[in-house]
């Protein structure tokens, strides 16, 4: 990966391995106390809370100490649907954390194998040690227990795919919702490398309306070294409405990047994106209006994302976390410096305090690291725990690149998709 983004490793927005403790006492016993609350009465705000943990869990050690007592907590509950129990597991996984092993054997034992969690967690641990609980589950007369177990076998190098295709024809519509969500959006994101379970995801695809599903599911297929997805758009977005054909000829960008030797940017459609168009193109439900696919174009500077981004950003003042990310992108690659006034608005001012540690973190990514690095000391104290995230982050990334001999041209970046939508929307995947 790239230097700018070593925060993340195990994919480009995954958080790194931490060998030592990088967030300090006081953050770290925040945290604590948070997961502490939760676990004996649960709010309506475990989610984020959830999302902050697992974008520093990566950071500190004594932290995941503390996430696998929870996670077995919940597990001998059988709390699977649990924000907390998700984030734990997931960034024990994640981050390599060897109590992990420990932790699956136990659920995968169970009826219900721990949950679409236990078996995502599954996808990104080697230890040998799971490959008979896994096969158990693989044989299960459930055939949603048994893809997600057979395709951490595929992950592992387990299998080779062939009973992984046979259970495909067998997935309902709500557990491939589920399927695709919880185990294929981590794959999609992650450098798994050339996995054998083309076949069953064309299956998958071949009844997926959602496009934004799909492109997950072609994604994953893609990587892997199939072409049939890429061949599939390309077909899709010479037919039908111009709408339809505009929604695919992004979808083709969006594939081709994964090619030997492409170009992000040079390959870009002069497709304009709208609210709508990239609402189709998000794993999320259409109903959450989720930008992602914007901002993905944006980080490959594809100049026609450009307009859609001056819409989400006007003020000042910046009003919600999108218009934030909007100005970050828009200051950083398309030479809107007047922008980077209207984010430190929003880093200092009292107004939104749910958007201090985003547009703080913003801040850094942009160079301005003596400031970030002062509002990050403020927030560590911040009633929002996301903000005690963001916070983290920045430190954590600050302490890094002092670390490096090139800190001039290896400053590390913050505001990616992954945290962006732990921290601030909660949503786990």
């Amino acid at each position: 990966m790239k230097a700018s983004e070593a925060v993340y490793s195990r994919s480009s927005e995954r958080p790194a391995l931490a060998r030592a403790e990088i967030i300090d006492k006081v953050t770290r016993g925040r945290f604590e106390d948070e997961l502490e609350g939760a676990l004996k009465r649960k709010s309506g705000h475990e989610a984020k809370l959830s999302g902050a943990l697992r974008s520093v869990a990566g950071l500190s050690p004594a932290l995941r100490a503390s996430m696998w007592e929870i996670g077995t907590t919940m597990l001998r509950r059988k709390s699977f649907a649990r924000e907390l129990y998700v984030a734990c597991v997931r960034s024990l996984a994640e981050a390599g954390d060897r109590r992990i092993v420990t932790l699956l054997k136990m659920a995968l034992a169970g009826d219900e194998a721990g949950g679409s969690a236990a078996l995502s967690a599954a996808c990104f641990s080697k230890d040998p040690e799971l490959a008979p609980a896994l096969g158990k589950i693989a044989a299960s007369r459930q055939s949603h227990l048994a893809f997600g177990a057979e395709m951490a076998r595929v992950v592992r190098g387990e299998s080779n795919g062939g009973h992984l295709a046979s259970l495909a024809p067998m997935i309902k519509e709500s557990h491939r919702i589920a399927l695709c969500v919880e185990i294929l959006v981590p794959l999609a994101r992650s450098g798994s490398g050339a996995l054998p379970a083309g076949p069953a995801l064309t299956v998958l695809r071949g009844a997926e309306r959602h496009l934004g599903r799909w492109l997950v599911m072609a994604e994953v297929a893609t990587k892997s070294g199939d072409p049939t997805p890429l061949e599939e758009a390309r077909s899709r977005a010479q037919v039908g409405p111009s709408s339809a054909r505009a929604a695919w000829s992004l979808v083709v960008w969006a594939l081709s990047q994964h090619g030997a030797g492409s170009s992000a940017a040079a390959s870009a459609p002069g497709t304009r994106p709208t609210v709508e168009l990239v609402s189709r193109l998000s794993d999320r439900p259409s109903a959450d209006r989720d930008t992602t696919f914007l901002f993905r174009m944006a980080k490959a500077k594809v100049p026609s994302a450009k307009p859609m981004l001056e819409m989400l950003a006007k003020g000042p003042p910046l009003g919600d976390e999108v218009a934030v990310r909007a100005a970050l992108c828009l200051a950083k690659d398309y030479g809107r410096d007047d922008l980077r006034d209207a984010l430190k608005e929003v880093a200092q001012g009292p107004r939104r305090e749910e958007l201090r540690g985003l547009a703080t973190a913003a801040l850094w990514d942009l160079g301005a690291t003596d400031i970030a690095e002062e509002l990050a000391g403020d927030l560590a104290t911040s009633k929002v725990v996301g903000n005690v995230a963001w916070a983290a982050l920045v430190r954590a990334a600050a302490t890094r690149t002092r670390s490096t001999t090139t800190v001039g041209t290896n400053r590390m970046s913050v505001v990616n998709e992954i945290p962006f939508r732990w921290i601030q929307w909660g949503w786990l995947e």
